[in-house]
């Protein structure tokens, strides 16, 4: 069982974009090297139409030891400068969480923080390995009443040899975030693939910036999701950036949440001929 949920902050009231992923705090991973880039990297949101941010800083035991008391200090002293600079993004708790033996055990001592303390915990899987029982690791998770939200699978190496795992992760509701810079080319042309397979098969549930710098990876969310509505319509473009993500930080249960379309006939989502147009034979 986990522990009672503190409340959560309301963003129904607010009107805009929200990015569920991003590492803005300044100085506390490899994301804003100092406040004055987190300062830009928050401007930079909020004329792309984002209002709120959740912050996630990695916890990556042995490099990052962030712990949720830590990261909500920093937000709490970063929400204060952006009020006085007058820049109109809320910052909510968050973190880029990697698996670990005392994962679970982290959660239920409140060390590690879910998205806004809901049900939902951004889970990153390591870049270059497929990890040992992934998919027990993250069904024990649900079976804990947690709601894995995996974070940008399409960027994985890994993701040719054991894309299966990731369908079979999103049928059973694993939720699927895509890095918004994936769908327009930003990561190359792989990440792209990926990011437009996944789509067309209708195995995404949102978009976020995954951002780590003002210029470098900047917090731009408004082209992943022009792109993505290019293959999926207006409407699922805007669950991916809007409604699930506020539905997220609202806890609201995964069956609340707006469901995936149905697959669409062949055509957009079988390997061959998708595949081939882009790397040529298998």
């Amino acid at each position: 069982m986990m522990p009672m949920r503190e409340p959560q902050p309301s963003v129904s009231g607010e009107q805009g974009m929200v990015d569920l992923h991003c590492h803005i705090l300044p100085g506390i991973d490899d994301g804003a090297p100092n406040l004055e880039v987190a300062l830009d990297m928050a401007r930079c949101a909020v004329a792309d139409g984002i209002v709120v941010t959740a912050c996630t800083p990695h916890i990556y035991p042995g490099l990052y030891e962030n712990r949720r008391e830590g990261i909500e200090a920093a937000i709490a002293s970063f929400q204060a400068q952006l009020d006085a600079e007058g820049i109109a993004l809320k910052l909510v708790v968050g973190a880029d969480t990697h698996l670990a033996p005392d994962l679970l055990e982290g959660i239920r001592l409140g060390r590690i923080p879910t998205l806004n303390h809901s049900r939902y915990l951004l889970l990153e899987p390591p870049h270059h390995v497929a990890p040992p029982r992934f998919e027990d690791s993250v069904f024990q998770l649900m079976a804990s009443g947690i709601v894995p939200v995996i974070t940008h699978p399409e960027r994985l190496s890994w993701i040719e040899t054991h894309y299966e795992i990731f369908v079979r992760l999103a049928d059973r509701g694993v939720l699927m975030q895509l890095t918004a810079g994936s769908v327009t080319g930003r990561f190359g042309r792989r990440p792209k693939y990926w990011a437009e397979r996944m789509l067309d098969e209708r195995k995404v549930h949102l978009l976020a910036t995954d951002a780590h710098h003002s210029t470098k990876r900047p917090p731009l969310l408004a082209e992943g999701r022009d792109a993505a509505a290019l293959r999926i319509g207006e409407l699922q473009a805007h669950h991916l950036v809007v409604t699930r993500p506020r539905g997220i930080l609202e806890d609201l249960p995964p069956d609340r949440l707006p469901a995936l379309p149905e697959t669409p006939s062949a055509g957009n989502s079988g390997r061959s001929g998708f595949w081939n147009r882009w790397f040529g034979p298998a």
